[in-house]
């Protein structure tokens, strides 16, 4: 069935079964494949986008119910918030393979989006629904801080 989502502020028109993942879509209809697939069952976060400004894993997200909500790839993300972490991060050296990280991102520019000062406690719950396979989480609470000081300037 033919479906129009709005993806990175562009209308795309795709030809997909109601149930189809929103990732295979991105990835496979689209080529938007900055979001990643890592499980398939919602538990790693590397597919995460946001849709209407809130993280969500499009793995877990049907077409059908993505269609009429705003959805945002790592590739679309921008603005202030968005600048803040993506600088953080290339600054403090946070990615080792890398696999994880759009989806890390995603993450943390939805934490400082709704809370831009967040404790310890605040990160290491929005990134615990993200695997992270070379284990930088160190040095992502570092950069989702570094982020919140860069958003203060």
């Amino acid at each position: 069935m033919a479906r129009t989502l709005r993806i990175n502020g562009q209308e795309h028109v795709v030809d997909a079964p109601d149930e189809m993942p929103l990732l295979w879509v991105l990835r496979d209809k689209l080529a938007i494949t900055g979001t990643k697939f890592g499980c398939g069952v919602g538990i790693c976060g590397a597919c995460m986008v946001h849709v209407d400004g809130v993280p969500t894993l499009s793995c877990q997200l049907s077409v059908a119910d993505a269609e009429g909500g705003q959805i945002t790839s790592i590739e679309g993300i921008e603005g202030k918030v968005a600048e803040a972490v993506q600088g953080a991060w290339r600054d403090l050296d946070v990615v080792q393979c890398g696999y994880c990280q759009p989806g890390l991102i995603m993450t943390a520019v939805g934490l400082l989006s709704t809370n831009q000062k967040p404790t310890d406690a605040d990160i290491d719950d929005a990134i615990s629904g993200n695997i992270c396979r070379c284990a930088t989480y160190v040095r992502v609470k570092a950069a989702i801080h570094e982020a919140a000081k860069r958003m203060e300037a």
